[in-house]
């Protein structure tokens, strides 16, 4: 079985074939930067780190764009309400973002290029549109012609004569030929203030659409391999940067449009009204570890709506302890003799794990053959089938599943931050318990419980793990 991708634009499953043989260019749209991020953008945003890693776990060399939108018409009101400039508003929440994206374990893209970075390459664009007569100006502003690109609607299977305008298209208030036409370029107004560049088409600023399309094109070339977002970008806004991009190239823009679903909280859609609108470090103030919210926000598959209930941290945690239960018991396993049976499991379960990831994807049935892993390495656990050479193999093929799950964390597992501590209450538990003084080992057991902490009494020896 082979790498197959759902693509939007034919609306099919096809084989992933990418456009230079080893290698693969992939882009996602990033955050718009006037606020924090809320763990609905997170959710795509992991869509697409789950397939970076996953293209890595295959071997292929990646190259990943993910831009930064600095400039829009949140970020321009939230930079002139507090009186500061566009670059050092954008800035704390280009920090904040990747602060956050770390948290939960979103490996770094190649680059995150800012859209007020590329001006002159919106520009040159805008004018090879002009001069393609895709594009028009008036009064200093510059229009995309939908008329002018007869397959315009494809990738959002539009009805055009019944199409309806986005809302990015209805905030342009200028005056156009049609009312479906969008902005490429924005004549400066006095309600931008301070934001605006001097160009050759002439004092103004990119529409939201362009930013995109300068960017892929420059980093990634024509024809790329796969551009990634969420369903809400669809339209207008991929369905845009399509028309934009080809109306200058005559190439397709991407081969492939992976969309991931919408993110719903407790069945309902995110909303600060309902109480249900979190950020992670709402989530990490309510008690969530790093690798519960990757682990929850990556529940399902990527194209069906996932539900994230912030009340269903210990359902999670219980997942998670299946993964931390079986680090730490081979990490004490003493047994022997059980290599030939531990390879023909790793084998079964790592084509298991590879065949559900290269259908579509599904993540679902990936994490089912990692947990039937687990439950088997456990069980040779038990039958003292597992030494040191079975050990080696056992953490090896979870560190290669991690490299695609990211939330194992195995090493954090076995190598506790607070693991002195809580082996020497151990200690003193279980000399109170030779010693026959049940008070001071009630008080030792307590106190290791208050710290989350179970203990499995086998063999003359304590393993503990937290809950």
């Amino acid at each position: 079985m082979s790498l197959r991708f759902f693509n939007t634009l034919s609306r099919k499953v096809e084989p992933f074939v990418p456009r230079d043989t080893g290698k693969v260019a992939m882009y996602t749209c990033g955050p718009t930067v006037y606020a924090r991020a809320h763990i609905g953008n997170f959710r795509t945003f992991l869509v697409s780190d789950l397939l970076h890693r996953y293209l890595k776990y295959l071997g292929y060399d990646v190259t990943w764009v993910m831009n930064l939108t600095d400039i829009d018409d949140k970020t321009i009101k939230g930079a002139n309400a507090e009186g500061i400039s566009l670059r050092d508003y954008t800035d704390k929440y280009i920090a904040l973002f990747h602060e956050d994206r770390k948290i939960i374990g979103i490996t770094d893209a190649t680059m995150y290029p800012r859209a007020t970075e590329h001006i002159p390459e919106m520009v040159k664009m805008v004018e090879d549109l002009v001069s393609a007569k895709h594009a028009y100006l008036v009064d200093g502003s510059a229009y995309f012609k939908i008329d002018s690109f007869p397959s315009y609607g494809q990738l959002a299977r539009l009805n055009m004569e019944e199409m309806r305008v986005g809302e990015r298209v209805a905030s342009d208030e200028y005056e156009k030929e049609d009312v479906r036409d969008f902005a490429l370029w924005k004549n400066w107004e006095e309600v931008d203030g301070p934001v605006a560049w001097d160009t050759s088409l002439g004092k103004g600023r990119p529409g939201w659409h362009l930013e995109c399309s300068a960017m892929s094109l420059k980093y990634l070339g024509k024809g790329f391999d796969i551009h990634l977002g969420g369903v809400d970008l669809i339209f207008p806004h991929h369905q845009n940067e399509i028309a934009q991009t080809e109306g200058v190239t005559h190439e397709p823009l991407a081969r492939y449009w992976v969309h991931s679903e919408h993110l719903l909280v407790d069945g309902q859609k995110m909303s600060k009204s309902l109480g249900n609108f979190f950020t992670v470090t709402d989530m990490l103030e309510k008690g969530w570890r790093p690798r519960e919210i990757r682990y929850g926000l990556l529940s399902g598959h990527y194209r069906q709506r996932t539900n994230f209930q912030a009340s269903g941290l210990d359902s999670i945690k219980q997942a998670l302890a299946r993964f931390e239960a079986c680090a730490v018991n081979l990490e004490h396993a003493d047994g022997k003799g059980g290599l030939p049976e531990l390879r023909d499991i790793v084998a079964r379960r790592e084509q298991e794990f590879r065949d559900a990831m290269d259908d579509d994807l599904n993540y679902p049935e990936a994490l089912a053959a990692v947990f039937n892993f687990v439950r088997e390495a456990n069980t040779l656990c038990q039958e003292h089938k597992i030494g040191s050479e079975e050990r080696a193999l056992a953490v090896a093929t979870m560190k290669r599943f991690d490299s695609v799950l990211g939330f194992l964390s195995l090493d954090e597992a076995v190598a506790d931050p607070e693991a002195a501590e809580i082996e020497a209450l151990i200690e003193v538990r279980n000399e109170a318990r030779k010693s026959k003084n049940w008070a001071e080992a009630d008080r030792a057991r307590d106190e290791l419980t208050a710290r989350g902490i179970i203990l499995e009494d086998r063999a003359g020896k304590t393993i503990w793990r937290r809950k």
